[in-house]
């Protein structure tokens, strides 16, 4: 289905599940992909819970089948606006799991800056999975190599893509798509990653306009919403990351944790950045246990971190 945000930006969006379901389970995607890298998480949620759960999955503005945007649009702060406005439309009852990877998570701590009363104990959102994302401070991050070589190859690949994007048709890059595969294998995910996952990151960088690439990587390196995290105080919060992770690495998911009273931490060992996909069962497991936990609210036993 299309929804079409207050600025005239269409938004492409799938919901699974019966719309009277006493809890819905939102998932926002990483940058330069699309609803597909949630994939394994719907299946496995609705298959665990059935018509308990409804599961919502959106495009982002300015990626796969959303509407594309001009440069300035692409903000943390624009994706946080469009998903008060989902909530608002497509789940305006019930409660609330929220799941957000890499952008996403930074969407999700986007909405609990401008939206605080959704969560705390008295708030809809009863649950929140923060996959392989960060607080802030990403203008640091050296991708695994000596810092001055790290900033220049971080700044670099998205002009890289945007390039590509600009110069060729999205047909010609899927028909020869050398470059995205190259960092999809070597810098999205770990050693070992399945074929077709990495197909699933090439297709969702292939399907992301040149602005996007820009606009998004300029407004991240800004990104800084550590203090946004004093609104789940009370909300079960787990966070997970791979040890591999070269965007968004460990110890922003240790920062984040460590600013939740009693989040879980989970480190992937051998993992890179795209969790849902390369976990999948991991993943899956952590929001089929924070949407058991709203649906029976009761005293849950923290699991030990992997």
């Amino acid at each position: 289905m299309q929804h079409t945000t207050r600025d005239g930006r269409a938004l492409h969006v799938h919901v699974d599940g019966p719309a009277d379901a006493p809890l819905t389970v939102v998932l926002a995607h990483c940058w330069t992909s699309d609803l597909t890298s949630w994939g394994y998480q719907a299946l496995d949620v609705r298959g665990a819970l059935g018509d308990q759960v409804r599961v919502l999955r959106y495009d982002h503005r300015g990626h796969g089948r959303s509407d594309r945007i001009p440069e300035p649009e692409a903000t943390v702060e624009h994706l946080a606006a469009d998903l008060e406005e989902l909530l608002e439309t497509h789940a305006p009852a019930g409660n609330l799991v929220l799941g957000g990877h890499s952008i996403g998570g930074m969407t999700v701590l986007g909405l609990a800056e401008r939206a605080p009363a959704l969560f705390g104990a008295d708030g809809r959102v009863k649950g929140v999975a923060l996959v392989s994302t960060s607080g802030g401070g990403l203008d640091t991050v050296s991708l695994g190599l000596p810092a001055v070589t790290g900033d220049a190859l971080r700044a670099q690949l998205p002009r890289v893509l945007a390039t590509r994007a600009r110069m060729l048709s999205r047909r010609q890059r899927r028909r020869h798509p050398l470059t995205e595969t190259m960092i999809a294998r070597r810098v999205l995910l770990g050693p070992g990653a399945r074929r077709v996952d990495v197909r699933l990151a090439v297709n969702g960088m292939i399907n992301t306009p040149a602005e996007s690439m820009c606009g998004f990587y300029r407004d991240l390196m800004r990104h800084d919403r550590l203090d946004a995290l004093t609104a789940l105080d009370g909300v079960p919060v787990h966070v997970l990351v791979g040890s591999r992770d070269l965007l968004t690495p460990p110890e922003h998911a240790a920062r984040l944790a460590e600013a939740v009273p009693g989040a879980q931490l989970t480190v992937a060992q051998g993992a890179g950045h795209y969790l849902p996909l390369e976990r999948d069962f991991l993943v899956s497991e952590a929001l089929v246990d924070l949407a058991r936990r709203a649906l029976s609210p009761v005293e849950h036993p923290t699991r030990a971190p992997v």
